[in-house]
């Protein structure tokens, strides 16, 4: 009898046996509704402590738990400690997120249980005592070598964009973050003490007047042309470039520059700018 349950639970979903081969308190199989009164009210306290892009990528993160939950019909307001030892699994195992991200998302979900409990929401929090995978205290993220970023300026210098140049020089000359660079506007850049300067916004809304190298500021100016409001990076429809087009034009220019990477991410820039920052102290 037993056998014959395995060979059945071999055609669900593996998340699904990962609930079924764990002994849990039964879940209900009527589907969830999404956002109950309660649980919004806790969704929206939990939120209203971040700002701006902060707050975006926690919304994000704690939305792909609260899909979790709703995907197994789990109230996330009833959960307990196994249910959060589950979706580590299911990141893990399933998703085959890095150890960062998994670390990160599971951040976001205990920080949602401690709000609650300060709140008054739930006595004690299930995350409180949960396994959290290890990460390692260097980003495994490698910069690119200084030929490469050669290769990578001249594509884009050549390419028929002219956002892409004015990309690669924020990322990899100014060390900027991906989103910092998306969502730099031209009322942004402006002149303090007769250097011109970008003003970012950097995480947790911080501000910075980054100074801008004749370079940089040559490839800005190129990419807005004669417009003088909006943003300065445009996609090829005309609207803001976001986080994932600006990772798709990266990986247009490396196939363009001939470099042989695993896997092109803006974050390989600003690792190099960094790399080579620390190699002058």
């Amino acid at each position: 009898m037993r056998l014959r349950k395995l060979h059945a639970d071999r055609e669900l979903p593996q998340c699904q046996r990962m609930l079924n081969f764990t002994d849990l308190t039964s879940v209900p199989s009527h589907p969830l509704a999404p956002f109950t009164d309660r649980l919004r009210l806790a969704v929206a306290a939990y939120l209203a402590r971040f700002k701006g892009s902060s707050r975006e990528h926690t919304e994000s993160d704690l939305r792909c738990y609260l899909a979790w939950c709703a995907e197994h019909g789990l109230d996330p307001l009833a959960a307990r400690r196994p249910h959060l030892e589950l979706y580590i699994r299911w990141m893990q195992e399933i998703r085959r997120f890095k150890p960062s991200t998994v670390s990160r998302r599971f951040s976001v979900a205990a920080g949602f249980y401690r709000t609650c409990v300060l709140d008054g929401v739930l006595e004690h929090s299930p995350a409180e005592h949960v396994r959290r995978p290890s990460v390692p205290a260097e980003s495994p993220t490698l910069g690119c070598t200084h030929l490469q970023f050669e290769a990578l300026l001249t594509a884009a210098r050549e390419s028929a964009n002219p956002g892409d140049f004015a990309l690669v020089a924020m990322l990899g000359l100014l060390g900027l973050r991906i989103f910092e660079a998306t969502s730099a506007d031209i009322a942004d850049l402006g002149e303090e003490h007769g250097h011109r300067v970008l003003r970012v916004c950097g995480k947790g809304t911080k501000i910075v007047l980054v100074p801008l190298p004749p370079a940089v500021g040559r490839a800005i100016d190129r990419a807005t042309g004669s417009r003088v409001r909006g943003p300065i990076l445009l996609n090829t429809r005309g609207a803001r470039m976001d986080r994932h087009a600006a990772t798709r034009r990266l990986h247009r220019l490396a196939e363009a520059a001939g470099i042989q990477v695993t896997r092109a991410h803006p974050h390989m820039l600003r690792r190099l700018c960094h790399n080579h920052a620390r190699r002058w102290r």
